[in-house]
């Protein structure tokens, strides 16, 4: 991994120099447009109003338009701010781990200590498992100011972006006001439901379908050109659409469903036991 930046965390009188990672990142297949009759790249220019050039991206500069003029700011205008200049990664307070709205959430980064910082790091590191809290904080990246949480994760500490509180919209809909009666029945028939597909989470155990449907067409197309044959490419695909008319009957027939998968899956399980002890 290649560090993105680097800066400190501040809480108190302490100072951990730290390299900034992103802690994820993307697999999707990448595509890009064309042009239907013949198959041409198309292209974007940055072409410029007035002299109907094509400028290149280093002469490019950002502007803000007030309506009446435009104001433009150079990178050097930008990289003066007070907070663009600073690199740290201050702790405002600690709040209990589950105060953290999910819905809040932004990109992850993970922290490398500097070897000189790799005691106070670890500290801080102990104390949030210990105290069961995260660190609030904030911090200036790519000329922004933004607010963060800073977690542990094994034995990492984790800074992702919080939205602030003006980003987050707050759910109006009218139809939940109305009040929906809900059986005793239809209650318990949805808590087996939901206990026949209870587990522990395991990303592992998740594909993202779409790509790797992308690939197949992809390399089907290779093969036989621009006239393939999806059906025989992907099989048929019913159609799980429609109307739930009777919510109990929908229950039911969901929780024998899984009844049943969970039979079909006992023999093999089973015969699995015997081979190992053979």
């Amino acid at each position: 991994m290649r560090a993105i930046w680097k800066g400190a965390i501040s809480f108190g009188l302490v100072h951990v120099p730290v390299k900034v990672y992103s802690a994820t990142e993307s697999h999707d297949v990448s595509l890009h447009q064309v042009h239907d009759e013949d198959g041409g790249r198309i292209r974007y220019e940055r072409r410029c109003e007035i002299c109907k050039e094509v400028v290149a991206y280093k002469n490019i500069d950002k502007a803000y338009d007030d309506g009446e003029r435009t104001i433009v700011l150079t990178d050097e205008d930008l990289k003066s701010l007070p907070a663009e200049r600073s690199h740290e990664i201050d702790v405002v307070e600690f709040v209990p781990d589950d105060q953290i709205d999910v819905l809040r959430l932004g990109n992850p980064y993970f922290l490398e200590p500097e070897e000189k910082a790799l005691k106070p790091y670890s500290l801080l590191r102990q104390a949030l498992e210990e105290t069961e809290r995260t660190a609030v904080v904030t911090f200036a990246l790519r000329q922004r100011t933004r607010l963060g949480a800073l977690r542990v994760r094994d034995n990492v500490l984790v800074l992702q972006t919080l939205l602030w509180d003006d980003e987050v919209r707050t759910a109006d809909f009218p139809v939940l006001e109305n009040t929906a009666k809900v059986t005793q029945k239809e209650l318990a028939m949805a808590g087996q439901l939901i206990e026949s597909l209870a587990g522990d989470f395991d990303a592992s155990q998740f594909t993202d379908d779409y790509q790797e449907q992308l690939k197949t067409l992809i390399e089907a197309k290779q093969k036989a050109g621009e006239g393939i044959d999806t059906e025989a490419t992907f099989g048929t695909q019913e159609d799980e659409g429609g109307e739930v008319v009777d919510l109990m009957e929908a229950l039911r027939r969901s929780v024998e469903a899984r009844k049943g998968d969970a039979a079909d899956d006992k023999p093999k399980k089973k015969a699995a036991k015997k081979k190992s002890s053979a």
